[in-house]
């Protein structure tokens, strides 16, 4: 209860216009056998537990004062190890209820009572203009999230920064506009022809390795995934074909997972038949090279060459042996 504490008066020293509000949340599961239910703050893609209720006669509840609105998740599970074990919702004052169904990643889950969640919901049904959104609802954390999840790694820094200029002022300021704001100035950084910016990630033994080493003499593939995700499983293949096809003639593969858990990362490898240079960073999407690179979405690449050049990024299937062809003769 001391670490919740610490934790929610934190949150609102960082965000000047939410306040401590009481929310009551409760539900009911479906298709599970946990005893528990656990409320997580969602923090860059990550989902971090702060409170816990019992599970009885299938039901769970959480009465409490938390920052609002806010992104939250909830979870059979307090681990972090993978993202897709949790549900986002979106809390606002006032009683919600969660019918909180486990098959599918949560396809089935219900929630009722909150604002914020129905405009989510409405937002995913179909491509929209999010500066049209934003304009509609420029004090709206689910349209700021939609903005910061789903568009803003496809958008040029300066359409970036021109969207979150429509946000009221302190959504503004909060922590997913400053992410946007960092994501603009880097993606400026890391364009082709740029050169490709050091950074650190670790081995199983928590050994530090600086990959852009691996660059000299010929092409490097910076990789970075995770086991949980299914994008990246599925473009494996695609990169073990490539790699046998180019390994002898100066090409080379690091990948980096965003892996919190070194049994799942292991095992995906053994399984996926990796062969390269595997390293992790465990701080996931506040990694280093997550940050440098400016990374929103996985699987994610940049091919370098031997002086550190970026000479591509985010080549999938095919794309990357034709752009290998082309320097390899």
């Amino acid at each position: 209860m001391k670490y919740l504490l610490l934790f929610i008066i934190a949150l609102s020293v960082n965000a000047k216009a939410q306040t401590l509000q009481k929310v009551n949340l409760s539900g009911s599961v479906e298709n599970t056998k946990s005893e528990k239910v656990y409320l997580q703050k969602y923090e860059n893609k990550t989902y971090i537990t702060i409170d816990s209720s019992e599970v009885k006669d299938g039901r769970f509840s959480f009465s409490k004062s938390i920052v609002l609105p806010e992104i939250y998740g909830l979870s059979f599970t307090s681990n972090i190890d993978n993202p897709f074990t949790s549900y986002l919702v979106f809390l606002d004052n006032g009683n919600i209820n969660v019918k909180l169904d486990s098959i599918d990643d949560f396809k089935n889950t219900i929630v009722d009572g909150s604002k914020e969640q129905l405009l989510y919901e409405n937002l995913l049904k179909d491509s929209v203009n999010i500066k049209d959104v934003i304009k509609k609802h420029p004090n709206s954390i689910a349209a700021l999230y939609v903005f910061y999840r789903y568009y803003s790694y496809k958008m040029s820094p300066s359409d970036i920064r021109s969207t979150i200029a429509l946000l009221d002022k302190n959504l503004q300021n909060s922590a997913y506009a400053k992410a946007m704001y960092d994501l603009a100035n880097t993606i400026s950084e890391v364009g082709t022809g740029k050169q490709a910016p050091d950074f650190v990630a670790y081995t199983s033994a928590n050994e530090e390795v600086h990959p852009l080493t691996l660059a000299k003499g010929g092409y490097l593939l910076i990789d970075f995934w995770a086991s949980w995700c299914p994008p990246c499983r599925k473009e494996n293949p695609n990169l073990v074909k490539t790699y046998e096809e180019f390994k002898d003639k100066g090409f080379n593969i690091v990948s980096v997972s965003l892996d919190s858990s070194l049994e799942s990362w292991k095992k995906a490898i053994n399984k996926d038949n990796l062969e390269w240079t595997q390293l992790i960073d465990r701080k996931a999407w506040n990694g280093d090279g997550i940050k440098k690179y400016g990374i929103r979405l996985i699987p994610s690449n940049f091919l370098i060459d031997s002086n550190g050049k970026i000479l591509a990024k985010n080549l999938k299937g095919d794309n990357l042996r034709n752009v290998l062809l082309h320097f390899i003769h």
